[in-house]
């Protein structure tokens, strides 16, 4: 028990001054990234906005549920077919958050590795929608249901100006954004997955999942695995983490980062019900297919550069001083502790709200 507990210390310390650069990182894009600049790149038809879609939705930082909204908005301010579900993919499967915390816990090379196959799984899926779905690629999804243009303005009320923040206005409220609502979104799934790493760590022998923890059908079982569950890129990292301590492969285990924080059951009814039917298959065959080709392309590249996966995995606590990991670790404690107080406030049967 005490080995289970200081693996979930070291873990914690490993991970935390990555966590906080990464939720800092993302309140400034938060408040310095527009949707309208969003929407003027994603519009229109061909190869170019998917590229685009892939790279603007890599660094944000939203999860496989959060991310909806915003696809939603971005198709219906004109955003082609293609080009929204190239978002939908790479958005959750990558964010400046989960790279750090991914350099600190799984090493440079998986660092590197994973958000460029998220890269390559978004264009992949994008493509295969603009071939089998983008025939009526000039007619975004209606408004919801309720809309009308009779608003105060076009019926001739004319609304208050509203005044625009001022830059450090603007700038605390995206860091505000990043240390609340997106430490909120991912902080269980991240603290379930440290404890599974540190089990793995302390309870499992290091070569007990080798003998089946590489090739096509390992690969194939954990994104089964991934497909249905609801989990963020950055609290999958120490869950792969510790699957990479137990003997997985590090190829196998990229499939689990792609599937994973891709797909859920609402990111898939969503795709059915906003792009259709073909678009689904285009989205399911783009992550499942890349994340297959890239697992067997990691496992190959491991191999022939003879790379020592577990052993970065291990080493990550030399990456800072101690001193910044401690305060790093206070801090999340404290927005941890924020979060529980929140929620035992919050009414029998209602969450509390949050703006994506």
């Amino acid at each position: 028990m005490m080995s289970f507990v200081e693996s979930m210390v070291m873990l914690s310390l490993e991970a935390a001054p990555w966590l906080v650069l990464g939720l800092l990182i993302a309140g400034l894009i938060k408040a310095w990234v527009p949707m309208t600049w969003m929407q003027r790149h994603l519009g229109g038809k061909g190869v170019v906005p998917i590229f685009k879609a892939a790279l603007i939705g890599a660094p944000l930082p939203l999860c496989s549920c959060s991310v909806i909204p915003v696809t939603l908005e971005l198709r219906r301010s004109g955003a082609s077919r293609a080009a929204s579900t190239s978002f939908l993919v790479s958005t959750p499967e990558t964010g400046v958050d989960s790279i750090s915390v991914s350099y600190a816990l799984l090493g440079p090379f998986m660092a590197v590795i994973r958000p460029l196959a998220a890269l390559a799984s978004a264009v992949v899926a994008g493509l295969l929608t603009l071939l089998w779905a983008g025939k009526d690629e000039d007619k975004p999804a209606a408004a919801p249901a309720g809309s009308s243009c009779c608003t105060k303005t076009c019926c001739g009320s004319v609304p208050k100006p509203v005044e625009k923040p001022g830059f450090w206005k603007k700038t605390l409220d995206g860091i505000r954004y990043g240390f609340t609502d997106v430490w909120d979104d991912m902080v269980l799934w991240l603290l379930m997955g440290i404890v599974f790493a540190a089990a793995v760590d302390a309870f499992v022998p290091a070569d007990f999942l080798q003998q089946w923890g590489s090739g096509p059908l390992a690969m194939l079982v954990m994104m089964l695995v991934g497909v249905p569950m609801y989990i963020c890129a950055t609290a999958s990292t120490p869950i792969a983490a510790g699957l990479l301590l137990a003997g997985v492969s590090p190829g196998t285990v990229l499939v689990f980062l792609l599937a994973g924080p891709a797909t859920n059951m609402a990111t898939l009814g969503l795709v059915r019900q906003e792009l259709g039917s073909r678009a689904l298959l285009a989205y399911l065959l783009g992550i499942g297919v890349t994340a297959m080709g890239m697992g067997l392309l990691t496992d190959y590249l491991v191999a022939q550069w003879n790379l020592d996966i577990q052993a970065a995995v291990m080493d990550g606590h030399d990456l800072v001083p101690a001193l910044i990991s401690y305060t790093s670790a206070g801090l999340l404690a404290l927005l941890t502790l924020r979060f529980a107080a929140q929620k035992l406030r919050a009414p029998t049967g209602r969450e509390p709200a949050h703006t994506h």
